[in-house]
């Protein structure tokens, strides 16, 4: 990740929610020659079929590439989308413990000085085995029930952004290693009606989040990667972010299919893989930047 901020170029994460979407994706990594991490998030266990930590860690066992993936545990929220509160020093331990090679707290939703303590915590244990921490500071919108505030509405008002001065006291006290945060993006839906709808059309402010890069000096991260203006992502990593999640772009091929033609579902993925890293993102090759002499495939 640091390698990435400095080359000023970027690493994709692609959230596996459905087991046979992760060849597909280490695929279109390997043959794109681009660096990606392979990810799930507690939501995916909880909302779609990923089956938890261990049954993903024992996967990509099987088909990991570690010329171009590593494996992320992707948010673990200490209260979830549903508002409860989640047993999430359990779940990330065992992540840890398994081998995981980068984990995600997501204390968010609690008041700074709560969010500042529930990360160290995990920083702590995390970093005591080397494993790096990612967390969030600010309010990524669309995982909540219900419909969001209109788009421009919540863009204007700058409501759940990360604030840079925050920003720079949360990294310091914490000593987390990457932080997520809140630029315009939002979540893709998750609920059962509306996560097959297309995703509303996003942009970023790139001058709050030069200023977060500027108090920070840490890599960052965007999440809610689909949808986003191909400009607004692409001057984005030219001011600090160093990690894109990406879930819906590679989820809708896959469930449209289910039903229909379930075996061309994997193929649809690996198409929709290679659009995100060659097309929308520019990534192709980028293993080159980050890791140069990374031996070819």
């Amino acid at each position: 990740m640091e390698r990435a901020a400095l080359a000023r170029t970027a690493i994709p994460g692609f959230n596996i929610p459905y087991f046979p979407m992760m060849e597909p994706v280490v695929r279109a990594l390997r043959d794109t020659r681009c660096f990606g991490l392979i990810m799930v998030a507690r939501l995916e266990w909880v909302k779609f079929a990923a089956g938890g930590p261990r049954p993903i860690y024992e996967l990509y066992q099987q088909v990991k590439d570690e010329r171009f993936t590593r494996l992320h545990l992707d948010h673990v929220p200490v209260i979830d989308e549903d508002h409860l509160p989640v047993d999430y020093e359990a779940v990330l331990g065992e992540a840890v413990a398994l081998g995981y090679d980068s984990v995600m707290v997501d204390a968010s939703r609690l008041p700074l000085e709560e969010n500042i303590a529930a990360t160290r915590r995990i920083v702590d244990m995390a970093h005591a085995s080397g494993v790096a921490v990612e967390a969030e500071l600010g309010a990524v919108m669309g995982h909540e029930a219900g419909p969001l505030p209109p788009y421009e509405e919540l863009f204007a008002s700058g409501k759940g952004f990360t604030d840079p001065e925050e920003a720079r006291r949360f990294v310091a006290e914490t000593g987390v290693d990457w932080l997520s945060v809140a630029v315009g993006s939002v979540h893709g839906a998750i609920g059962a009606s509306a996560r097959r709808e297309k995703k509303l059309e996003a942009r970023l402010s790139i001058e709050r989040l030069e200023a977060i890069r500027q108090t920070t000096g840490i890599p960052l991260v965007l999440h809610g990667g689909t949808g986003i203006r191909k400009n607004c992502v692409l001057d984005a990593i030219r001011h600090g972010i160093a990690k894109i999640n990406v879930a819906t772009a590679i989820r809708q091929p896959y469930e449209a299919l289910l039903e229909s033609a379930p075996e061309e579902s994997p193929e649809a993925v690996y198409r929709a893989t290679r659009k995100v890293i060659e097309e929308d993102l520019e990534l192709v090759g980028s293993v080159d930047r980050i890791n140069p002499g990374t031996a070819a495939g």
